[in-house]
């Protein structure tokens, strides 16, 4: 099919006239009765989050989202742009991407008239359709809708012509979607520009006597704190807004995990670092802990980022050692998670009164993570040959940089431990000197915590012994 490229070949081939509302419900009706997913890669929000997008999308609304950071709030909204069509025509040159048969800005109407049928149609990309906005305090009126270009006026246009305004960004996003995230700190004399613009679909610039009748979807992310209890959004605009998406944290701790394994960065090419399932299960519930402390803030949560960013440094701290220590392969153990610990207590914001006590509440959180999936994995093992090994003294010592080797050298015999057997139960091999360490590592932590085994810090060394 050959592609219009001017208005009287647009006409000729009979494409649809559809808003960006009716574009958006259209395909996603085609999805739906096909059976295929709106978000394939957003995990955790089946059941709650999509559905009330999907009908929020099939009644025509603006959106707000609310939802803590780090709960995928950003790419919903970039997502969307895979509902939009391919291509679709406008007036070649238009700033305001004016639909060839019903253009609204002043300098498109010109041409049509004068141009009719042969008026120069473009097709531009969805990608080009969407434009997104971070509400800041020193946001403008300028920035969103627009103003008086000085250059236009110097070349000898008059204040009085439309044609002097240089339009801001939603404008440039008619017929497309866009967005403004963390909505609440716009400053309110600039929500009050969006009213016309959610409710009327027009914008005002600088007193001008013109109408732009935008067609667009408007769609917003806030926090929840900022948006029912601080109101720093205006009451009108919360009004305009068709409907209200709550996002939330992963409810399970399956999605957590997915997330983390499908977000974390790789390891460098060349050196594969494993992280054993059962450690991946500790950072997922640690991140549960603290989201359950009442000492970390509800107003901040706990994002997602920061079991992803844990999941990275483990991998990091097992990488260096195996570097250090010039082993073949690089495997996490336990002593990466309380390594990394520190480096991420500046993520979390914790409350007034708990100040100075965040290594305290970050480290009780692992101890009752690190519990949690020792009960689950290796709750009924039968421990006693493990034990009994610590009954003549023996200890055990380990830093971040303490090699398998050394590691398995200090019990002495391996096959005494019954490690195979803890391996087995952790869902790890028992051939690889690595995982075997590991696992070992694990169970001396449990055995800790269920006060069989004593614990000390010797300054980066953990002691096991009796």
């Amino acid at each position: 099919m050959v592609t219009p490229t001017t208005l009287g070949e647009l006409r000729a081939a009979g494409l649809p006239e559809r808003t960006v509302k009716e574009e958006l419900r259209t395909n996603l009706i085609a999805r739906l009765a096909a059976g295929v997913p709106l978000f394939s890669d957003i995990v955790g929000y089946d059941e709650t989050v999509v559905p009330a997008l999907e009908r929020a999308l099939l009644a025509g609304h603006d959106i707000i989202l609310l939802g803590e950071r780090g709960q995928a709030k950003s790419r919903l909204i970039r997502r969307l742009v895979d509902l939009l069509d391919d291509q679709v025509p406008v007036i070649e040159g238009c700033e305001v991407n004016d639909h060839p048969f019903h253009p609204i800005c002043a300098r498109c109407r010109s041409v049509v008239a004068e141009r009719g049928d042969e008026t120069p149609v473009a097709w531009i990309d969805k990608d080009d359709r969407f434009a997104e906005k971070l509400a800041t305090p020193d946001a403008s009126v300028a920035d969103l809708i627009g103003d008086v270009d000085p250059i236009r006026v110097a070349e000898g246009r008059y204040l009085s012509d439309a044609l002097t305004i240089h339009y801001g960004l939603v404008p440039r996003t008619n017929r497309g979607i866009f967005a403004i995230n963390e909505l609440p700190d716009l400053p309110e004399r600039i929500q009050v520009a969006l009213l016309n613009i959610l409710e009327e679909r027009d914008v005002q610039v600088r007193g001008y006597k013109i109408r732009l009748p935008l067609d667009l979807l408007l769609i917003a992310s806030a926090n929840p704190e900022d948006y029912t209890h601080r109101g720093r959004i205006i009451t009108p605009l919360k009004d305009r807004f068709g409907s209200e998406v709550r996002t939330h944290y992963p409810t399970e701790i399956e999605h957590e995990i997915a997330i983390m394994e499908q977000e974390a960065s790789p390891p460098p090419v060349g050196r594969a670092v494993r992280v054993p399932r059962y450690l991946i299960e500790v950072l997922a519930e640690l991140t549960a802990q603290l989201r359950a402390d009442e000492s970390v803030s509800r107003r901040s949560g706990v994002s997602v980022r920061f079991s992803i960013g844990n999941l990275e440094s483990i991998r990091a701290s097992a990488l260096r050692r195996a570097l250090r220590s010039s082993e073949s392969e690089a495997v996490a153990r336990m002593i990466d998670v309380w390594s990394v610990l520190p480096s991420s207590i500046g993520r979390i914001e914790f409350d007034t009164l708990d100040e100075g006590r965040e290594p305290e509440i970050v480290a009780r959180a692992l101890r009752g993570a690190l519990l949690e999936v020792w009960h689950r994995r290796l709750s009924g093992h039968d421990f006693s040959s493990l034990v009994s090994l610590f009954d003549d003294g023996r200890t055990v010592e380990i830093t971040d940089l303490t090699s398998a080797h050394d590691l398995l050298t200090q019990f002495g015999s391996v096959e005494a431990t019954g490690a195979g057997a803890v391996a087995a139960r952790l869902g790890v091999g028992d051939d690889a000197p690595g995982e075997i360490a590991g696992a070992l590592e694990f169970a001396l932590e449990g055995l800790h915590l269920t006060r069989r085994l004593n614990k000390l810090q010797v300054g980066p060394a953990a002691v096991f012994g009796i």
